[in-house]
Protein backbone atom coordinates (compact mmCIF):
# COMPACT_ATOMS: atom_id res chain seq x y z
CA UNK A 1 0.00 0.00 0.00
CA UNK A 2 1.62 3.74 -0.63
CA UNK A 3 1.55 6.08 2.18
CA UNK A 4 -0.66 8.89 1.57
CA UNK A 5 0.98 11.96 0.98
CA UNK A 6 0.28 15.45 2.07
CA UNK A 7 -1.19 18.02 -0.16
CA UNK A 8 -1.92 20.72 1.72
CA UNK A 9 -1.09 20.80 5.45
CA UNK A 10 -3.34 23.19 8.09
CA UNK A 11 -1.26 26.18 7.86
CA UNK A 12 -0.95 26.44 4.04
CA UNK A 13 -4.57 25.71 3.64
CA UNK A 14 -5.17 28.78 6.38
CA UNK A 15 -3.02 30.46 4.13
CA UNK A 16 -4.95 29.80 1.04
CA UNK A 17 -8.59 30.20 2.72
CA UNK A 18 -7.55 33.89 3.88
CA UNK A 19 -6.10 34.42 0.71
CA UNK A 20 -9.51 33.62 -1.14
CA UNK A 21 -11.07 35.82 1.88
CA UNK A 22 -9.36 38.66 1.26
CA UNK A 23 -10.33 38.41 -3.06
CA UNK A 24 -14.31 37.77 -2.31
CA UNK A 25 -13.58 40.73 0.05
CA UNK A 26 -12.28 42.97 -2.49
CA UNK A 27 -14.64 42.18 -5.01
CA UNK A 28 -17.82 42.55 -3.07
CA UNK A 29 -17.22 45.79 -0.69
CA UNK A 30 -20.70 46.03 0.36
CA UNK A 31 -21.96 42.38 0.96
CA UNK A 32 -22.10 39.08 -0.11
CA UNK A 33 -23.76 35.45 0.36
CA UNK A 34 -21.85 32.44 0.71
CA UNK A 35 -23.18 29.38 -0.81
CA UNK A 36 -22.19 26.36 0.72
CA UNK A 37 -22.27 22.75 -0.79
CA UNK A 38 -22.68 20.29 1.65
CA UNK A 39 -21.40 18.44 3.04
CA UNK A 40 -17.79 18.51 1.52
CA UNK A 41 -17.62 22.74 2.02
CA UNK A 42 -19.06 23.09 5.30
CA UNK A 43 -15.55 23.11 6.99
CA UNK A 44 -13.84 25.87 4.20
CA UNK A 45 -17.75 27.95 4.65
CA UNK A 46 -16.95 28.18 8.11
CA UNK A 47 -13.48 28.85 7.47
CA UNK A 48 -14.10 31.23 4.73
CA UNK A 49 -16.84 33.82 6.42
CA UNK A 50 -14.31 34.48 8.81
CA UNK A 51 -11.67 34.73 6.34
CA UNK A 52 -14.13 37.72 4.67
CA UNK A 53 -13.49 40.44 5.92
CA UNK A 54 -14.85 43.97 5.48
CA UNK A 55 -18.17 43.32 3.55
CA UNK A 56 -21.35 41.88 5.31
CA UNK A 57 -21.40 38.25 4.91
CA UNK A 58 -24.75 36.21 4.85
CA UNK A 59 -23.85 32.23 4.59
CA UNK A 60 -26.45 29.68 4.03
CA UNK A 61 -25.82 26.23 2.29
CA UNK A 62 -27.39 24.06 -0.59
CA UNK A 63 -27.40 19.88 -0.41
CA UNK A 64 -27.91 17.92 -3.94
CA UNK A 65 -28.21 14.45 -4.54
CA UNK A 66 -26.23 13.12 -7.49
CA UNK A 67 -28.18 10.68 -9.79
CA UNK A 68 -25.28 9.53 -11.38
CA UNK A 69 -21.74 9.95 -10.80
CA UNK A 70 -20.17 12.69 -13.64
CA UNK A 71 -23.46 12.99 -14.88
CA UNK A 72 -24.16 16.39 -13.19
CA UNK A 73 -27.84 15.36 -12.88
CA UNK A 74 -28.84 16.17 -9.28
CA UNK A 75 -32.07 16.58 -7.06
CA UNK A 76 -31.52 20.03 -4.70
CA UNK A 77 -32.13 18.35 -1.25
CA UNK A 78 -31.52 21.33 1.22
CA UNK A 79 -32.25 24.51 -0.91
CA UNK A 80 -30.93 28.29 -0.11
CA UNK A 81 -33.25 29.56 3.06
CA UNK A 82 -32.28 33.38 1.89
CA UNK A 83 -34.14 35.81 -0.31
CA UNK A 84 -30.79 36.23 -3.44
CA UNK A 85 -33.05 39.22 -5.45
CA UNK A 86 -29.97 41.46 -6.47
CA UNK A 87 -27.53 40.07 -3.89
CA UNK A 88 -23.84 38.96 -5.05
CA UNK A 89 -23.68 35.16 -4.42
CA UNK A 90 -20.63 33.11 -4.37
CA UNK A 91 -20.83 29.39 -4.76
CA UNK A 92 -18.05 27.55 -2.03
CA UNK A 93 -17.13 24.26 -3.42
CA UNK A 94 -14.51 22.21 -1.49
CA UNK A 95 -13.60 20.33 -5.16
CA UNK A 96 -14.63 21.18 -8.40
CA UNK A 97 -13.89 17.96 -11.17
CA UNK A 98 -15.80 18.25 -14.38
CA UNK A 99 -17.74 21.38 -13.40
CA UNK A 100 -21.16 19.94 -14.22
CA UNK A 101 -22.62 20.44 -10.67
CA UNK A 102 -20.79 23.86 -10.12
CA UNK A 103 -22.53 24.47 -13.39
CA UNK A 104 -25.90 23.38 -12.73
CA UNK A 105 -25.85 25.48 -9.04
CA UNK A 106 -24.82 28.34 -10.40
CA UNK A 107 -27.65 28.64 -13.02
CA UNK A 108 -29.32 27.77 -9.92
CA UNK A 109 -28.82 30.27 -8.03
CA UNK A 110 -29.07 33.01 -11.11
CA UNK A 111 -32.30 31.40 -11.74
CA UNK A 112 -33.15 32.41 -7.74
CA UNK A 113 -32.31 36.29 -8.75
CA UNK A 114 -29.27 36.84 -7.59
CA UNK A 115 -27.27 39.75 -9.36
CA UNK A 116 -24.32 38.64 -9.68
CA UNK A 117 -22.53 34.90 -9.20
CA UNK A 118 -19.09 33.62 -8.71
CA UNK A 119 -17.31 29.94 -7.97
CA UNK A 120 -14.88 29.78 -5.19
CA UNK A 121 -13.04 26.28 -4.92
CA UNK A 122 -10.16 25.40 -2.20
CA UNK A 123 -9.42 22.74 -5.25
CA UNK A 124 -9.68 22.57 -8.82
CA UNK A 125 -9.28 19.86 -11.25
CA UNK A 126 -9.86 21.44 -14.95
CA UNK A 127 -8.37 19.02 -16.22
CA UNK A 128 -11.08 17.08 -15.81
CA UNK A 129 -13.79 19.62 -16.92
CA UNK A 130 -16.51 19.04 -19.37
CA UNK A 131 -18.55 22.46 -18.99
CA UNK A 132 -17.44 25.49 -19.23
CA UNK A 133 -16.76 27.17 -15.86
CA UNK A 134 -15.13 30.23 -14.35
CA UNK A 135 -13.62 29.25 -10.77
CA UNK A 136 -13.45 33.22 -9.97
CA UNK A 137 -11.31 32.25 -6.36
CA UNK A 138 -9.20 29.09 -6.77
CA UNK A 139 -7.35 27.94 -3.97
CA UNK A 140 -5.23 25.08 -5.68
CA UNK A 141 -4.74 23.26 -8.94
CA UNK A 142 -4.77 20.07 -8.82
CA UNK A 143 -4.33 17.01 -11.28
CA UNK A 144 -5.80 13.25 -10.82
CA UNK A 145 -4.61 13.00 -7.21
CA UNK A 146 -7.42 11.47 -4.84
CA UNK A 147 -7.42 13.50 -2.17
CA UNK A 148 -9.15 13.71 1.36
CA UNK A 149 -9.65 15.61 4.33
CA UNK A 150 -10.91 19.05 5.11
CA UNK A 151 -14.25 18.05 3.96
CA UNK A 152 -12.91 16.07 1.21
CA UNK A 153 -13.90 12.33 2.27
CA UNK A 154 -14.55 8.71 0.50
CA UNK A 155 -17.48 6.84 2.09
CA UNK A 156 -18.07 9.92 4.46
CA UNK A 157 -14.70 9.27 6.42
CA UNK A 158 -11.46 11.39 6.86
CA UNK A 159 -13.80 15.14 6.25
CA UNK A 160 -12.64 15.57 10.04
CA UNK A 161 -8.66 15.60 8.86
CA UNK A 162 -7.04 18.91 9.43
CA UNK A 163 -4.67 18.52 6.54
CA UNK A 164 -5.33 17.27 2.70
CA UNK A 165 -3.70 13.94 1.52
CA UNK A 166 -3.39 12.38 -1.73
CA UNK A 167 -4.38 8.69 -1.47
CA UNK A 168 -4.07 5.58 -3.70
CA UNK A 169 -7.54 5.07 -5.65
CA UNK A 170 -6.74 1.95 -5.89
CA UNK A 171 -6.41 0.97 -2.34
CA UNK A 172 -9.13 2.84 -0.75
CA UNK A 173 -11.71 1.66 -3.63
CA UNK A 174 -10.94 -1.70 -2.53
CA UNK A 175 -11.02 -0.66 0.90
CA UNK A 176 -12.27 2.41 2.08
CA UNK A 177 -10.74 2.11 5.39
CA UNK A 178 -7.19 1.33 4.59
CA UNK A 179 -5.40 4.26 5.57
CA UNK A 180 -7.93 4.51 9.07
CA UNK A 181 -4.23 3.80 11.35
CA UNK A 182 -1.62 6.08 9.23
CA UNK A 183 -4.32 9.10 9.11
CA UNK A 184 -6.25 8.52 12.49
CA UNK A 185 -3.10 6.78 14.35
CA UNK A 186 -4.57 5.50 17.86
CA UNK A 187 -7.74 6.54 16.89
CA UNK A 188 -8.20 4.00 14.45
Amino acid sequence: MTDPALLLDRAAIAATVERLGAEIAADHPDDVVLVGVLKGAAILLADLARAVRGPAVAVTCMAISRFAPDSGRVRILHDVDLDLTDRDVVLVEDLIDTGLTAAFLVRTLRERGARRVSVCALLDRSVRRIVPLDVEYRGLEIDEAFVVGYGLHVGDRYRNLPDIHVLDRSVIEADPAAYDRILYGDRA
